[in-house]
């Protein structure tokens, strides 16, 4: 494991509050994508970016889908799906569906704002809803896709040195993508990039 650069004031709820604020280093109409999906019609979700407020330091809530899924199948993941019809916004779909899968009360998350839009080479278009949580956590995990959840800590995902880039042969050709392993989790792909988003808001990063 690297040596983590990033000094623990930089990483407190009150100064990620002060720069969701001013709006941080991020258009969040600005759209990230991993392939060009210019062509394709996109599948609208949402996923709660939530950063839990431990004594020891934030750490980042994630979780390890289930194998049997259609989309995604076994990948260390945010909560979050698909926009439904019932949901009047972005972030209430972020909210509802990180209730339904790891049963996170949406009173317990303080929404701080929205990072760039996500598109996937999967044909999802993903918007990231990053929130401060306050515990306790009396998760509940939705055992069908949800077959772990687990923390990181914010600073380790906020370090540079620990946004690995791998690549690998597709279909569609020789597709790049972030990776940051932590103990065991292989946390990668659009996760990942929605990490190196959030870096990339707070510190104003080309």
């Amino acid at each position: 494991m690297s040596e983590l650069i990033i000094p623990p004031v930089l990483a407190s709820a009150a100064w990620l509050r002060q720069r969701f604020a001013l709006g941080g280093g991020a258009d969040a109409a600005t759209s990230v994508s991993e392939q060009d999906l210019s062509d394709q019609k996109l599948i609208r979700a949402a996923v709660l970016v939530p950063l839990i407020e431990r004594d020891s330091g934030l750490t980042v809530l994630l979780t390890q889908r289930t194998a049997h899924l259609r989309d995604h199948p076994g990948q260390v993941s945010f909560p979050g799906g698909r926009c439904e019809a019932c949901d009047i916004s972005i972030v209430a779909t972020a909210l509802r569906e990180a209730q339904e899968e790891v049963g996170l009360d949406p009173a317990q998350a303080e929404v701080l704002g929205l990072l760039p839009e996500y598109r996937t080479g999967t044909g999802f278009s993903i918007m990231p809803v990053v929130a401060l949580v306050r515990p306790p956590l009396n998760l509940k995990l939705d055992d069908f896709e949800v077959a772990e959840a687990f923390e990181t800590p914010l600073a380790f995902l906020l370090d540079p040195a620990n946004h690995q880039r791998h690549s690998a042969e597709t279909q569609g050709g020789r597709r790049e993508y972030y990776a940051m392993p932590w103990e065991g989790y292989y946390i990668w792909g659009a996760t990942a990039g929605m990490l190196v988003s959030l870096h990339r808001f707070l510190f104003n990063a080309d």
